[in-house]
């Protein structure tokens, strides 16, 4: 009798820790994307924003024309790399979060919802997108000042307490994270990798007058770069999909380093590209981190 019921209880043992062990699996998953399908199977689909279109680094590609989407940015690097059955890059200059599911109108064309590129059988989608939304790019642009004792944009931005590009992070977190969700509808058996933004500004007090903006409103905006792209990585962990840091690597290739050094052009570009975005150099890099991301 006494033999039965330690058997029974060492059967009973082993049937609670599998059960443990399942729930904690699947406990673990729930914020992993799906086991990774070879792109050379399926569909490879881009969507985003200027950085991923990158205006002027190439041949344009695809319609409309108002996007600016090159033959030479990252996502058709990547498809160059990867060699995907079908590769969709509808990434579109200007883009925000709401042109994921909305028609975006630019001055040559309309761009249809990015999310309506998507079909069952992708297998890879990479979405860069954030930036316009919080609108630091144009911020970077507006707060210029040929005088080094200007007082810091950053001042009326952080007035009374309240920073106003934290609070426009926070808000577009929540955006970024339906996005996710709706890009998992559409494509379940999909990689999906969300993809940082690269190294803008410098470290220190930057390059005036070659970049004008004090010291103060360097540091400000490139911490509100940082706050970005970290809020990009925590939406990626929670909503089952990958981060892709470029920030990391372009670091040391900002804007205000020499012309064959910079991945991101100044307010005047050197080199093809838009200001204030990847050269052809910094697409590359960006492509390059994708790919280590996506094997």
């Amino acid at each position: 009798m006494v033999r039965k019921l330690l058997v029974g209880l060492i059967a009973l043992a082993v049937i609670v820790a599998a059960g443990a062990f399942a729930y904690s699996r699947s406990q673990q998953n729930t914020s992993a994307s799906p086991p990774a399908v070879p792109v050379q199977s399926g569909r490879y689909v881009a969507l985003g924003d200027s950085y991923t279109s990158a205006p002027r680094t190439g041949n344009a590609a695809g319609q409309p024309v108002g996007c600016q989407r090159s033959d030479n940015n990252y996502p058709h690097l990547v498809a160059a790399e990867l060699h995907p059955v079908q590769f969709v890059d509808v990434s579109c200059a200007g883009a925000t979060t709401e042109h994921l599911y909305e028609s975006q109108r630019t001055n040559d064309g309309t761009n249809p919802p990015q999310l309506d590129a998507l079909t069952p059988d992708t297998v890879l989608v990479t979405l860069g997108i954030g930036g316009n939304d919080v609108g630091l790019i144009g911020l970077i642009q507006q707060c210029g000042t040929d005088d080094v004792n200007a007082t810091p944009c950053r001042n009326r931005l952080t007035a009374g307490g309240r920073d106003q590009l934290a609070q426009r992070i926070d808000q577009t977190a929540a955006k970024v994270g339906s996005a996710l969700t709706a890009i998992h509808g559409k494509t379940p058996n999909a990689r999906v990798l969300l993809v940082g933004y690269p190294t803008v500004l410098p470290d220190g007090d930057g390059c005036f007058p070659f970049l004008p903006l004090v010291p103060a409103d360097v540091a400000y905006l490139r911490d509100t770069a940082d706050r970005l792209n970290a809020m990009l990585a925590e939406q990626a962990k929670t909503h089952g999909a990958d981060y892709v840091d470029t920030a990391t690597p372009s670091k040391g290739h900002d804007l205000c380093q020499k012309a064959t050094v910079k991945w991101v052009e100044d307010l005047v570009p050197s080199a093809p590209a838009a200001a204030l975005h990847p050269n052809a150099n910094g697409e590359k890099a960006m492509a390059d981190a994708v790919v280590r991301a996506a094997g």
